[in-house]
């Protein structure tokens, strides 16, 4: 039987505001819709996380949401609160928004958003992974200079976007097998909003 390849699209933005806009999409065959339902995208998601991070960052649930914490220190690097689903007739979602951490700037707080989208499309499933009106500490309050949004680039940015094209290529080595061919493929927006 011939495996399925798939292409995973990345799209990350500087706002003028300072906060971040990163997106990471591919198309599944129809047949897997009901492995990747949004709720089984968030707990895949947290097992990555530290997989990835060779348990660096934990993933820790609580009442109040999800921390992600380095090692055992207790200051999570960010926090969310707990997650919401929004179930349409062809898109669901579950969205973890931001309400703190070590990572996030003070003014951002409640701001941010974590989000698992699937949609039924005429290609097959979708799945998205949405990283919207992030407020990064490293970018600082307003209009960034250069520098910081280098550092961030190089950093912060750098690690999201690994770790998400990993998770999603690693779901598509687990559904189509590990020889499944994946190819990234970066969207540019302008010059002026590219991290």
């Amino acid at each position: 039987m011939r495996q399925e390849s798939v292409e995973i699209s990345c799209r990350q933005i500087l706002r003028e505001d300072s906060s971040v806009y990163s997106m990471q999409w591919m198309t599944l065959a129809a047949r897997h819709a009901e492995s990747v339902a949004p709720p089984s995208l968030l707990e895949r998601y947290l097992v990555h996380v530290r997989r990835f991070t060779l348990s660096l960052v934990r993933p820790v649930r609580h009442v109040g949401g999800i921390d992600f914490r380095f090692l055992a220190l207790r200051t999570p690097l960010i926090s969310f609160y707990p997650p919401q689903s929004i179930e349409g007739a062809a898109t669901s979602s579950l969205a973890v928004q931001i309400s703190g951490g070590a990572l996030v700037q003070a003014g951002g707080v409640i701001r941010g958003e974590l989000s698992f989208i699937t949609e039924q499309t005429s290609g097959g499933i979708r799945i998205t992974i949405l990283l919207s009106d992030y407020c990064p500490l490293l970018l600082g309050r307003s209009r960034p200079g250069r520098v910081r949004k280098l550092f961030y680039r190089l950093t912060q940015a750098l690690i999201h976007r690994a770790v998400t094209v990993r998770f999603l290529a690693r779901l598509h080595h687990e559904l189509e097998g590990p020889g499944s061919a994946v190819r990234v493929v970066l969207i540019r927006a302008s010059a002026d909003e590219n991290i």
